[in-house]
């Protein structure tokens, strides 16, 4: 089964690049900045080691103006692709979850995802602006529980069956469909695992196998309709595989405490700053959609 799910796996992304490649001719710049690198580098680093990378790359694109409000989502989504997909060869080869229960719950994240991707491409700016900052303050909150150990405790379980497994897969989807518009699936899924009974470890090959197929689904969709940046999502993507590999099998300890708290005050400050800005100016989308 292992087998059969890193073919598929490897078969997404090398659709991924495809549908990159062929979105070519659309004009936008190609040739990434060495901020943008940057940020994918410290972004996806962290995001091996737990951190998250929605919320600091967001953070980042909004107070450099790197990125348009209205194209965070579809840039996050299609930069971070290949850099998770790596993390997911990583984690499913080193943490044994059961095949049943990894297969069901990824598939019902793509579901989310390809939902998600479909409304959040139609959405004018405004509110796409109200559901980022939203979003970060909701990431705020729970990088603040994890900080204190807020989380439920989890159980040894390594697979679900039954309603548990409904309940799970339930989760997953709308932990996909809420990904789309920058909500990181990460604390969600541990919450989840831990409240259903499982190793809290079972969240990474979850987490990171569900964001790895649902995130090429839902960025065909946001390239097709030129709601992504390409430069700074080629940036994410080459500056986020050597921190994936470094933080994966080079970082034995690290404290992460004065990292946490940052994200935390920049997710907030963030989240608040979109809301404002959300009902402060609205696009001309949004003047024609009235």
């Amino acid at each position: 089964m292992q087998t059969i799910l890193f073919a598929t796996l490897g078969l997404f992304a090398l659709l991924h690049v495809a549908n990159l490649v062929r979105s070519r001719a659309s004009g936008d710049a190609w040739r990434p900045t060495i901020a943008q690198l940057l940020i994918g580098f410290v972004t996806n680093f962290f995001d091996t080691l737990g951190i998250g990378n929605f919320a600091p790359t967001a953070a980042a694109y909004r107070w450099l103006r790197i990125v348009p409000d209205e194209r965070i989502p579809g840039t996050m989504n299609v930069g971070h692709t290949l850099p998770v997909v790596l993390m997911a060869f990583l984690f499913i080869g080193a943490i044994e979850v059961d095949p049943t229960t990894l297969v069901v719950m990824i598939a019902a994240a793509i579901l989310g995802a390809w939902l998600g991707a479909g409304t959040v491409t139609t959405l004018p700016r405004s509110k796409i602006q109200f559901g980022m900052g939203l979003s970060m303050l909701v990431a705020a909150g729970l990088f603040t529980m994890a900080h204190f150990d807020a989380f439920p405790v989890g159980g040894s379980a390594l697979e679900l069956n039954g309603m548990s497994l409904v309940i799970g897969a339930v989760g997953v989807f709308v932990f996909g469909a809420m990904q789309t518009i920058g909500v990181g699936l990460y604390a969600p899924c541990m919450i989840l695992v831990a409240v259903l009974g499982m190793n809290p470890k079972a969240a990474f090959p979850i987490m990171m196998g569900a964001c790895a197929f649902l995130m090429p689904v839902a960025s065909a969709r946001f390239v097709r309709r030129k709601k992504c940046d390409r430069a700074a999502s080629i940036g994410l993507t080459l500056g986020g595989l050597p921190a994936v590999v470094i933080a994966f099998y080079l970082v034995e300890s690290l404290s992460l405490t004065a990292i946490r708290w940052l994200v935390i005050v920049v997710s907030a400050v963030t989240g608040i700053a979109m809301i404002l800005s959300a009902r402060r100016t609205p696009s001309p989308e949004d003047s024609a959609n009235a």
